[in-house]
């Protein structure tokens, strides 16, 4: 597990004026805060009441991916840039429901050079790849994956706070 930048969600920078959390599945999109390095941007998904939350979670990031202009992809090499995000949020998403009675909340943000997703759930576990890693076995997997994929990735808890914040960061494709 990275320990190297526990990015806690409020590092982000001021939240843009009119975003809020979206409620009922529904999604809400805006520009990144002032602090974001590139003028980015954010969407956030609430699961609230919601199911099939993995499918939801890949067609929200998709989504997001296509206004961002990763998608469609005119290369091979952002095809596979684009895919890599869609399984991180695959994987995230998955494990909150595995290990944490589900996700509230998935928040995905793209600045020039770096994509950020987050899951939020309200899970007491710890998410770390299964060690040692064996290939052939099923399960176990999502967080190998995640480690191999990303540039970083770690946890954020607040304090007081149920829960956490699983968070991992891909770079964008030149």
């Amino acid at each position: 597990m990275s320990t190297t930048r526990p990015c806690s969600p409020g590092d982000r920078g001021p939240e843009p004026s009119g975003a809020s959390v979206a409620s009922e599945g529904e999604a809400t999109a805006s520009s990144a805060g002032p602090g974001s390095p590139g003028g980015g941007q954010a969407r956030r998904l609430s699961f609230d009441g919601e199911s099939g939350v993995v499918p939801l979670a890949r067609d929200f990031a998709r989504q997001a991916l296509y206004a961002w202009g990763w998608l469609p992809a005119a290369t091979a090499d952002r095809r596979a840039a684009a895919e890599d995000v869609l399984l991180v949020v695959s994987e995230l998403v998955t494990n909150a429901c595995l290990h944490a009675e589900g996700p509230d909340e998935l928040w995905i943000a793209c600045d020039k050079k770096v994509i950020r997703i987050e899951v939020s759930d309200k899970g007491t576990g710890q998410p770390a790849p299964r060690t040692p890693h064996r290939a052939g076995r099923p399960g176990g997997h999502g967080m190998f994956i995640v480690q191999r994929l990303c540039l970083d990735w770690g946890v954020v808890r607040a304090p007081g706070v149920a829960g956490k914040t699983v968070w991992a960061e891909l770079g964008a494709p030149a």
